[in-house]
């Protein structure tokens, strides 16, 4: 007989998901502000959530701490969901309300850019796709896994 003890934790294993908050910050000016990172290049800031901690106020501090830019949330529109490696990447437009662009331990340079140039610079894996999908009111809200 399988004790109820054992039964329970053969059955229930703890989830190993990350979940990421990122913003696509646009400037009056109509401009994208992008960090450029160590390992990827050019991207949007953005980062991991951390317990007891809301998407929204992760996309924020994560802004912040690597851009030097406090933001406000307009909207959010979607989420890329890594099934493989259990990653959730959470999307939001946001505005810049404050802040001058800094570089930080997380950021190389950082730089608001006319749209089209910042989308050229943006190379890493499907990262342009995601501001594309954000910049796209008419797929919000939206769920892309891959």
């Amino acid at each position: 007989m399988i004790s109820k003890e054992h039964s329970t934790q053969t059955l229930y294993t703890t989830p190993k998901h990350i979940v990421s908050a990122a913003t696509i910050v646009l400037n009056d000016a109509g401009e994208i502000l992008l960090i450029k990172g160590p390992r990827r290049g050019w991207e949007m800031p953005g980062g991991q959530v951390e317990e007891g901690e809301s998407l929204k106020d992760a996309a924020i501090r994560e802004t912040k701490e690597e851009s030097g830019i406090d933001v406000e949330i307009v909207k959010f529109c979607g989420v890329f969901q890594n099934v493989e490696a259990s990653i959730c990447n959470t999307l939001f437009l946001a505005k810049p309300i404050a802040g001058t662009p800094t570089t930080s331990s997380e950021s190389l340079e950082v730089g608001f850019f006319p749209l089209s140039e910042g989308l050229e610079m943006v190379t890493w894996k499907n990262f342009r796709e995601r501001i594309e999908f954000c910049l796209n009111e008419e797929d919000h809200p939206f769920y892309v896994e891959f």
